[in-house]
């Protein structure tokens, strides 16, 4: 795993680092999603000890986050639907399986850790799969979910900004101009999940006794903008991508 010298964590200096690199996410992916898995881990560890952890991974894809975890000491496993993302970078991690965010091969109460890095948007029900990580994390464990919101700069991925006009509208677009469907294609790989729409989720799963909520913030921010993910509407265009970070009961 290329090693990256991070900014301060919690920095302006570190959004921007994040958001360079953010632009070379399609031309360069080993630098991207290595720097943006040392710099995750780094955020994992303060709310929990990562050494001798049992982690999932769900959606761990080409393995730069397997590499970042089994480098910390943590025991690890990813899964991933998709087995184009699983050999993204030419090979297989040998703690990956085949297998669905929303129908999880673990038994209940079997992880320390449920860990998903932008991929809930990717599931037509967001809920169904936050209530599977939830399911196999051992209580006191931790769950980590991030994801793009529909409505942030880059909720329609590869369409955006054209989202904005309708995701239908911006996929055929984006298919008449490239001769191709886009990868994140809007009813079938891609879909609209805000922030509002999650947290009404955790209250739920709070109230019902399943979950504690940690924190909810911004992902690439600096720790002084955090209070943006908490103003309804504004959250859901300038938090580009939101972090829930929950505890089992």
């Amino acid at each position: 795993m290329t090693e990256h010298v991070l900014a301060p964590a919690g920095s302006l200096r570190r959004s921007v680092q994040l958001f360079k690199a953010f632009r070379v996410e399609q031309s360069d992916p080993d630098f991207f999603y290595s720097m943006l898995a040392q710099d995750s881990l780094r955020e994992l560890r303060r709310w929990m000890d990562l050494d001798g952890a049992t982690v999932i991974d769900v959606g761990g894809g080409p393995g730069y986050f397997a590499d970042a975890f089994i480098a910390a000491g943590a025991r690890y496993a990813g899964l991933d639907p998709d087995v184009g993302e699983l050999t993204a970078r030419g090979r297989t991690t040998s703690n990956s399986l085949r297998a669905s965010g929303l129908e999880l091969p673990f038994a209940t109460g079997s992880v320390d850790l449920a860990y998903s890095s932008n991929v809930l948007e990717h599931v037509p029900t967001p809920e169904a799969m936050a209530d599977e990580m939830v399911r196999v994390t051992r209580s006191g464990g931790t769950i980590v979910i991030s994801w793009t919101p529909w409505l942030s700069p880059w909720g329609g991925h590869e369409t955006a900004p054209w989202h904005y006009l309708g995701g239908h509208r911006a996929a055929e677009r984006y298919a008449r101009i490239h001769r191709r469907r886009p990868k994140n294609d809007y009813g079938k790989t891609l879909y609209a999940c805000s922030v509002g729409r999650m947290l009404a989720w955790t209250r739920q799963a709070s109230s019902l006794g399943r979950v504690e909520l940690v924190e909810v913030l911004p992902r690439y921010h600096p720790s002084w903008a955090k209070w943006l993910v908490r103003v309804p509407g504004l959250r859901e265009v300038v938090s580009w991508n939101a972090v829930l970070v929950l505890r089992a009961r």
